[in-house]
């Protein structure tokens, strides 16, 4: 379950039960969740707790989606989809998966994602843009000079801004998504301690070069 708590059908404001019909239908998706792309759909849910807040957020999905952007649809859904993943959200990883594919995108290029530093399937601009995507979301937007002379070979400065507006959008819900396990990052912290068996030991198991000095 997410960790904030979900506005039923009934206490949504005007724009959330907008979203709740063309998503869920007639249903209430905290008692009946789940969306055509098989997802919970308690991001929708979550987000209408604020209805400013998803207001800000749908009208950040208007803008990167209106014909007006000069920038590829591709290039724009590699940023999203590389950042998903490097950010380490499974949620906007799968979501937008989907999206690269409804944009046209080749599978293998979609398969190769995780990846593309030792893939041959990208184009130069291509590659250019997931390492924009890296150094901004593993790097924390610590671009070389090197990087970024490349990547402005391939696009005007106005698609450059808006794949870093639309690439860092991403991080942000990515980030978001794991924090208050939303939808598929609904998910335990895989890195804990393993207790040792009932008949071992817990002691520190680097513990034994201590009694071998010497030997």
């Amino acid at each position: 379950m997410p960790r904030l708590k979900q506005v039923p059908r009934s206490e949504a404001d005007p724009l959330a039960t907008q979203m709740y019909d063309m998503l869920f239908g007639e249903r209430d998706p905290v008692t009946d969740p789940g969306t055509d792309t098989g997802t919970p759909g308690n991001w929708w849910t979550v987000f209408a707790l604020v209805p400013d807040c998803l207001k800000h957020a749908v009208q950040g999905f208007q803008f990167y989606r209106d014909p007006a952007r000069k920038l590829d649809p591709q290039l724009r859904e590699l940023g999203q989809t590389r950042a998903g993943y490097a950010r380490g959200s499974q949620f906007v990883f799968s979501q937008h998966c989907k999206s690269c594919r409804s944009v046209g995108m080749d599978e293998a290029k979609i398969a190769a994602i995780p990846h593309w530093q030792t893939s041959s399937v990208f184009t130069p601009v291509e590659r250019a843009a997931l390492a924009y995507t890296d150094a901004m979301v593993l790097e924390g937007g610590r671009v070389p000079d090197a990087l970024f002379d490349e990547l402005k070979s391939h696009l005007s400065d106005e698609e450059i801004l808006e794949f870093t507006y639309i690439t860092c959008l991403y991080e942000m819900h990515a980030t978001m998504s794991r924090a208050l396990r939303l939808e598929y990052d609904d998910r335990d912290e895989p890195i804990v301690e393993i207790a040792a068996p009932a008949h071992g030991s817990n002691d520190d198991v680097m513990s034994m070069v201590d009694n071998n000095k010497g030997e």
